[in-house]
């Protein structure tokens, strides 16, 4: 239940005069929702679900912001965009300048605006939250990034002089293309090296197209091309070139942000069975091979009538969701815990809900079962109950001997989660990880290798895409700082 500001709380205290004397006339207005696509139609395209927002809306909403003295939501970005400046702007219809206040921050907004948890990390610090209704930040965002595309627009901030040291990427997903951006934007000559054939990482193998779109993300790369950050595709570092080769190719740091793609699979009979498949697999052929744009792509992918996901994170519903818009007449989604400990987004299940995917909770895989064939055909399930919490925070799922019951089912996705990718970290012997396979590093984003930096999935484990960026960006700073020591300083 949300909070009253009260007159001597922290939160009244963080406000200034001004904004205190705004406090009545926000609440009376209610925070903007976007329009979306009916959920009849979009099961059946993969255009995107929400419609953005209109000028109008916008003006409506800016008027909300109560631009406090110290305001919160500010700490509550990863990557400390200057939101109240930004919304300011928005709301003098400048456009523009609204642009590159929020691009001096991130290069990225049409993804972020789209992606981004907000309600978790900045609208979730916002001071009207404690009211109910935060600022919609993240459409905010995501409108200044759709103006600018709409407009034929491609701003972009203005660099440092360039200082002749290179500087390597490994990866071109969030925390790859941030750390690349803010680099360039310091004058440093950047290169990305990204194994497949197209840039994103997790952003174009992993989120479907009516999340986020992929010319929003090939928009986003172009905008790094302009400050002069060269791709290199189909570039597998720890295979095709190694560390020591990038180091001969005369890069002076290097910053190694591959995410975590390697999928958990459950260790259950069955396993083996056809039409049992990874999160991975399934929305890589679907998003990045464009397989749910068949024929036209010659990239296939099988959906059978009655297709069960298995997890409650965003990959498991975006899973469940492209398998609905590929042709599934019914779509499952198990999950071991409750929905109140699911980590999906809220708006992801909202949406998922709409469209009619069923989800069976407190319940959990025993073993598949297939048949003559070997295709899958039914799901052996036993039901759970909450226990203790366990190292997450979130109470433990235990059995509940003798609940198990079988779900018919001729398609299975696994969306539990992935891990570190060991492709790059095995060619690095000296590297050093944890007991995960991640690689660890300090407060700046250092490895124990000199000039070598790490940030990203690879570092924490799964997370968010803004999380990724924030640490890209701060191995960034880490990486301005080592060469600025050591060779800068020097001439």
């Amino acid at each position: 239940m949300k909070k009253k500001i009260e007159e001597d709380s922290k939160s009244s205290n963080s406000l200034s005069k001004r904004s205190k004397s705004k406090l009545t006339n926000s609440e009376e207005l209610h925070r903007i929702e976007m329009k979306q696509q009916d959920p009849k139609i979009r099961i059946t395209n993969f255009e995107e679900v929400s419609l953005g927002l209109t000028e109008e809306m916008v003006e409506l909403e800016t008027q909300r912001c109560l631009q406090c003295g110290k305001p919160l939501c500010i700490s509550g970005c990863p990557v400390n965009i200057k939101i109240p400046q930004f919304i300011n702007l928005l709301k003098e219809k400048n456009f523009i300048e609204a642009l590159y206040k929020i691009k001096a921050d991130n290069l990225l907004p049409a993804i972020c605006g789209r992606v981004c948890p907000q309600e978790t990390q900045c609208e979730q610090a916002c001071i009207l939250n404690r009211q109910g209704e935060p600022i919609a930040i993240g459409y905010l965002e995501r409108f200044i990034a759709d103006w600018e595309r709409k407009n034929n627009l491609k701003e972009c901030p203005e660099c440092a002089a360039p200082k002749g040291i290179k500087v390597a990427i490994i990866g071109a997903g969030p925390a790859g293309l941030t750390c690349a951006g803010e680099l360039a934007m310091n004058g440093y000559d950047v290169t990305i090296f990204e194994a497949f054939h197209a840039g994103g990482g997790v952003l174009i193998y992993g989120i479907p197209e009516f999340r986020l779109p992929k010319d929003i993300i090939k928009r986003e790369i172009e905008t790094l091309e302009m400050l002069n950050v060269k791709m290199e595709y189909n570039s597998i570092i720890g295979k095709i070139l190694t560390i020591e080769d990038l180091r001969d190719m005369g890069f002076k740091a290097i910053f190694i942000g591959v995410g975590a793609g390697l999928p958990i699979l459950l260790k259950i009979p069955g396993l083996s069975l056809n039409s049992v498949l990874s999160a991975n697999e399934f929305l890589t052929r679907s998003n990045l091979m464009k397989a749910f744009r068949f024929p036209k792509y010659d990239t296939p992918v099988k959906i059978g009538k009655i297709v069960t996901v298995i997890g409650g994170g965003n990959t498991a519903l975006d899973s469940a969701r492209t398998a609905l818009r590929l042709g599934a007449e019914k779509v499952i989604i198990v999950y071991r815990r409750s929905e109140a400990e699911m980590p999906a987004r809220k708006e992801e299940y909202h949406h998922a809900l709409e469209e009619g995917i069923e989800f069976q909770f407190l319940t959990n895989p025993v073993r598949f079962i297939g048949d003559d064939n070997d295709n899958v055909s039914q799901m052996e399930v036993i039901k759970m109950k909450l226990g203790e919490p366990d190292e997450s925070g979130r109470r433990r799922p235990v059995r509940i001997e003798g609940s198990e019951y079988l779900i018919d089912t001729d398609t299975i996705i696994i969306g539990i989660g992935t891990r570190a990718n060991p492709i790059l970290t095995k060619s690095i012997p000296e590297l050093k990880l944890n007991k995960w396979g991640y690689i660890e590093t300090d407060e700046n984003g250092q490895t124990n290798i000199e000039g070598i930096f790490a940030g990203g999935d690879i570092v924490t484990g799964s997370a968010t895409v803004i999380t990724a960026m924030g640490a890209g960006k701060k191995a960034a700073h880490g990486i301005v700082k080592y060469l600025q020591e050591k060779y800068l300083e020097k001439k």
